[in-house]
């Protein structure tokens, strides 16, 4: 499905993100996990090179929010392999203070954490949309929510310490709206620009809470990695090749 793609993935050191670089191996891709963390970065390599048996995982350093490093990035990729199929948007950078409840959180930190997460996708899609108008042909593919589709239902977190920080859900409708944008300014460069929006993803998270979860959803509850593989993988590929602007929900039915 992929044969040959070269396909960027920020964050791709993450949880997420190291299903995305199994996925992209899986279907015959190149998958460049791209992290802020060199040290992590080169581990999570090494590991899944040698896990999946392929040469075809490379790794750069890369901080969404720099222009510099940006650059860097993809003439390294484009001198290497002469060519990117598409980024993943992933990654997903904070603040110290990231996480507070509603009353606590600081205006200097609710703007600090939009920056760095929504402006820092907002600069590597303009980075790259400028290598793939250039190249004729790009892919762009945001991660996003279920909590930049609907309100949180915070029901669901009672007797936990758990919440849905306000930046959480400003990033991720505004990165859904970003994403149509963008599609709809690319008119005519072939650059296709998708948002994939999950459910909870599963991570040690207290029994009341899945409990909770679950009871909102149609038959799983909390989804595992591998849940997202195929419709990223569509996504990606030539079979979404008139897919454009749109956000793609997967989440068990959690929206309803």
């Amino acid at each position: 499905m992929l044969k040959g793609n070269v396909i960027v993935i920020t964050g791709g050191a993450g949880l997420i993100g190291q299903e995305f670089v199994k996925t992209v191996i899986e279907n015959g891709g190149i998958a460049i996990i791209s992290d802020i963390n060199k040290n992590t970065g080169n581990q999570v390599k090494e590991r899944l090179s040698k896990e999946l048996g392929t040469e075809n995982i490379d790794f750069v350093k890369l901080d969404i929010t720099s222009k510099k490093s940006l650059q860097e990035c993809i003439s390294y990729l484009n001198y290497k392999y002469k060519r990117i199929d598409a980024l993943v948007n992933n990654a997903y950078p904070r603040n110290k203070n990231y996480g507070k409840h509603f009353f606590d959180v600081e205006y200097e930190d609710f703007v600090e954490n939009l920056g760095l997460n929504l402006g820092g996708y907002f600069k590597a899609s303009q980075e790259f949309a400028k290598y793939f108008k250039e190249q004729g042909s790009g892919n762009i593919v945001n991660i996003s929510s279920i909590y930049g589709v609907i309100a949180p239902k915070f029901e669901i977190y009672d007797e936990t310490k758990m919440t849905v920080p306000i930046e959480y859900a400003a990033i991720k409708s505004g990165l859904i709206h970003m994403t149509k944008y963008m599609a709809k300014y690319f008119k005519g460069m072939n650059i296709r620009v998708n948002t994939l929006s999950p459910g909870g993803i599963l991570d040690n998270q207290a029994d009341s809470f899945l409990k909770n979860y679950k009871d909102n959803c149609l038959s799983k509850g909390m989804l595992s990695k591998q849940d997202l593989q195929g419709t990223l993988v569509y996504l990606l590929s030539d079979m979404s090749r008139y897919v454009n602007g749109q956000n793609i929900v997967v989440d068990d039915g959690f929206c309803l």
